[in-house]
């Protein structure tokens, strides 16, 4: 009874630990996805700023490299990067929607500013164009597009900060909870190794303890066996003599003396005579053997 108490129980709270460490490693795996889901966003991020700077540092070599030749093929880079900027914000503005408000007020700014340095571009080009070379350098010697730009860096300085620590902060989360899992991992499955071991012993045991009551049985079969057929031997042989000798005498006292016995001593002989028919009948039975003169009386 303790033992099959003991399997009952053991096997499943093993299955149950089994689900329990595959539930730990599904939802660890789930966060470690998680984490890498947001750091590969922060990159992102941090992607789309490099291209909105560089988008920006590209519009003023070619303002800068026109005004100064005058040859139109210096704008190609202007008009590249002015063709790509607004899409480079959009992708920005997209990374930083499920960011704090700063940030994204961050961004509002930083468009702002490109565009306030687009425009002073466009001013000095177009000067450039119409042929006063010497107003669009003054200009540009105003250092407003300068300082556009001073403020465009910090403020992607800033974002880019942001980003980088959110980037740290993920990367630590992500090494502590791979580290959890880890510890959990080894945990788990010492303890379930441990649980395994037991319940292989307990199950083996169990077989062993079977086994041994089934050679128990046998035995005792055996003996009992043994038993019914000295007992089937004593039927067939001693027994089967007296119930026929009973038997043969009843009928020889009938058949002699019978005109001689009294009615009740008549009515004896013949109780014996019927009683040893009987246990004839009922020694054939147990013995399995058919009747001498095939009428359940022995001869």
């Amino acid at each position: 009874m303790i033992r099959k108490a003991a399997l009952q129980i053991g096997v499943p709270a093993l299955l149950a630990f089994i689900a329990w460490n595959a539930f730990l490693a599904v939802t660890h795996l789930k966060r470690v996805q998680t984490i890498a889901a947001f750091t590969l966003e922060s990159s992102a991020i941090q992607a789309e700023l490099s291209s909105v700077f560089r988008d920006l540092t590209d519009m003023e070599t070619g303002q800068r490299g026109y005004l100064l030749t005058g040859n139109a093929a210096y704008l190609q880079p202007y008009a590249d990067a002015k063709g790509r900027i607004e899409m480079d914000f959009a992708s920005l503005r997209a990374g930083l929607s499920n960011r704090t408000q700063r940030e994204r007020s961050l961004e509002s700014q930083l468009e702002a500013l490109a565009t306030s340095k687009q425009a002073e571009m466009e001013r000095s080009i177009t000067l450039r164009q119409q042929g006063y070379r010497r107003r669009s350098f003054k200009l540009v010697d105003t250092d407003e597009g300068k300082g556009y730009m001073d403020e465009i860096r910090g403020i992607a300085s800033s974002l880019s900060r942001s980003e980088s620590s959110n980037f740290a902060r993920l990367d630590g989360e992500r090494t502590a909870v791979l580290k959890r899992s880890f510890s959990a991992t080894i945990i788990s499955n010492s303890v379930l190794l441990v649980l395994a071991v037991l319940a292989f012993g307990l199950i083996r045991h169990h077989g062993q303890m079977l086994a041994e009551e089934a050679a128990q049985s046998r035995n005792e079969l055996a003996v009992r066996n043994l038993q019914l057929e000295k007992l089937t031997a004593a039927l067939s042989g001693q027994a089967r003599s007296n119930m026929v000798a009973i038997n043969m005498n009843s009928r020889l006292l009938l058949e002699n003396y019978g005109g001689f016995l009294p009615r009740q001593g008549q009515a004896y002989a013949e109780q014996m005579k019927e009683a040893a028919a009987e246990m004839e009948r009922l020694r054939q039975d147990l013995v399995g053997c058919p009747s001498p003169n095939g009428n359940g009386r022995a001869a």
